[in-house]
């Protein structure tokens, strides 16, 4: 299946399409599982993941390349690529592209902060010009060997120069072949609602926990305009407070006995996993002694 034509088909729904963030194979399996048609890949989660590290600029290209094949491969859904800033000037978005695209991913986001970057919702980020950002996107658009790789420009200038430059940059992405606009971190309501006025492409909203933009239902954004609404940190955070909580329980009194209802079971985990086509493969090219 060419799950690059299914991503397509689902961005023509009138319905927005959400994402959840998958830091791992294992997250991104799950996710798959309970009924999610497509997933993106965190930048945030897999730093923290790789590295128990902030989201900082901390992970190389590689690291993030290497994750991402490890989540194409777990799955039969479209993923979606966190592409950082490309990792550096258009000849690097160049190999950013042909390798992220050889993944398998369905597209990617290339963000205009500096490096060392960080999460959208971090203080203290820094911008590249509009000049330089647009260079970054004819260069990631006039490369990819797929039509249907999307090119999706991030834009993180809100913080910095406020929501008018971030959507005139936006505008300029767009101009230079971007097939996505994802402004980071509106901080109020009417300025989710002031992006779509100015966009014809699909439009990304992200929804962290306690971040700096306004939690709303996908509903709410999808009446705004919103095609795509991505939740990077949820199943990361979810999975830290569960071992956080387990890992007490057995630490005081020595076993999990006590908290066996927030567990997998056995069973369960080892058919998440695949155990019994792993056994099926075995038994067929076992060699009869």
């Amino acid at each position: 299946m060419n799950q690059r034509r299914v991503f397509n088909e689902l961005l023509k729904r009138p319905q927005a399409l959400v994402l959840p963030g998958a830091y791992d194979a294992l997250s991104a399996k799950i996710m798959e599982k309970v009924g999610f048609e497509a997933i993106f890949t965190t930048g945030y989660g897999i730093t923290a993941s790789l590295l128990a590290k902030p989201d900082w600029g901390l992970l190389t290209f590689s690291e993030m390349l290497d994750r991402a094949r490890q989540i194409t491969s777990a799955v039969d859904i479209p993923v979606f690529g966190d592409a950082d800033t490309g990792y550096g000037n258009p000849l690097n978005v160049i190999r950013t592209v042909r390798e992220f695209e050889k993944a398998g991913l369905v597209g990617i986001f290339i963000e205009d902060q500096e490096w060392p970057k960080r999460c959208g919702h971090m203080e203290g980020k820094k911008v590249i010009s509009k000049e330089e950002m647009v260079q970054k996107i004819k260069a990631a658009v006039d490369v990819r060997v797929d039509p249907d790789f999307k090119i999706m420009a991030r834009l993180d200038d809100r913080a910095i120069y406020g929501l008018e430059e971030a959507i005139e940059k936006g505008k300029a992405c767009v101009e230079a072949g971007a097939d996505m606009i994802f402004i980071e971190a509106p901080q109020t309501v009417e300025e989710l609602k002031e992006i779509p006025k100015h966009f014809d492409v699909p439009l990304m909203a992200n929804m962290i926990e306690k971040g700096k933009t306004p939690y709303l239902t996908v509903k709410e954004l999808e009446s705004m305009g919103y095609k795509i609404v991505t939740y990077p940190l949820t199943a990361l955070y979810a999975s830290t407070k569960a071992i956080f909580k387990v890992m007490k329980e057995l630490k005081e009194k020595g076993n999990a006995a006590g908290v066996l209802d927030q567990l997998i079971a056995f069973n369960q985990f080892n058919e998440l996993v695949g155990l019994k086509e792993m056994q099926e493969l075995q038994n067929k090219y076992a060699i009869n002694r």
